[in-house]
């Protein structure tokens, strides 16, 4: 496990959280009050930020980092269940009341998210308000992406599966098609072997969808990854579209 760099402890203000999309709807009143119990915090790939046998603390708003939810089996390869970026929160327990569930949730690449203590948004969660209700939705469409990411795992080949996760990463990191992930991460995260995904990029490579160098993937045409996608892609982000609103809630 990595350290968590922090930095100074300051006071945020709105304008500070806007990279985050669930505290940019966030109602301003429970933002407010969040606020005041908020750090922005800098994360380095391979942090843990939870995992099953800790208990949770705090929960992270992603800026610009990913965050990859996975569950491990002895004897299996560790695979990957859910990611969250930008557009929610990591730990969701710390509103619902419970431990961690089981498995790790693991920064994927460096940079920055807002931490809030587990205390401060549950007591924002049993007010019963807008900000429960945003909450919720989000919870919901993280459950959805959970389910999806079993039926992908269990049915879908590596092409599309691999093309899918692509196009899922590239929405949650702020801009540019150069993704800081290197084909052996990408093997761990899908729970396949690393000969498997190197054959998969390596078709998409020749017909021109992507490059790849050491430790980075430049996606080159989105919209041929889109027609390469399973449909597990559509399904999660059309719902998470659903379901978050794209302002604030009242």
């Amino acid at each position: 496990m990595h350290t968590i760099f922090t930095h100074t402890r300051a006071p945020l203000l709105r304008s500070a959280v806007q990279a985050n999309r669930l505290l940019a709807v966030m109602p301003h009143d429970a933002l407010d009050r969040l606020l005041q119990d908020a750090e922005k915090v800098r994360l380095i790939a391979g942090d843990v930020l939870y995992s099953a046998d800790n208990t949770l603390t705090h929960a992270y708003f992603p800026a610009d980092v990913i965050v990859t939810l996975l569950l491990e089996s002895s004897g299996r390869p560790t695979t990957k269940v859910a990611m969250v970026g930008r557009e929610g929160v990591v730990g969701v327990s710390a509103f619902m009341g419970g431990a961690p569930p089981p498995g790790r949730a693991v920064v994927l690449n460096d940079g920055n998210a807002f931490k809030i203590t587990a205390a401060a948004l549950k007591a924002e969660f049993d007010l019963n308000g807008a900000a429960m209700r945003l909450l919720l939705r989000f919870t919901q469409s993280l459950v959805t992406q959970m389910a999806q990411s079993a039926v992908c795992n269990r049915h879908h080949e590596i092409g599309p599966q691999l093309s899918s996760w692509l196009l899922a990463i590239m929405d949650r990191l702020p801009s540019g098609n150069t993704l800081p992930v290197t084909q052996e991460m990408i093997a761990g995260m899908l729970g396949v072997r690393r000969e498997g995904i190197s054959q998969a990029a390596g078709i998409l490579r020749k017909s021109g969808l992507i490059d790849f160098r050491r430790g980075r993937i430049n996606v080159l045409d989105r919209p041929g990854l889109l027609i390469r996608a399973c449909e597990c892609y559509a399904v999660v982000k059309r719902e998470t579209d659903r379901l978050l609103p794209d302002r604030p809630a009242t």
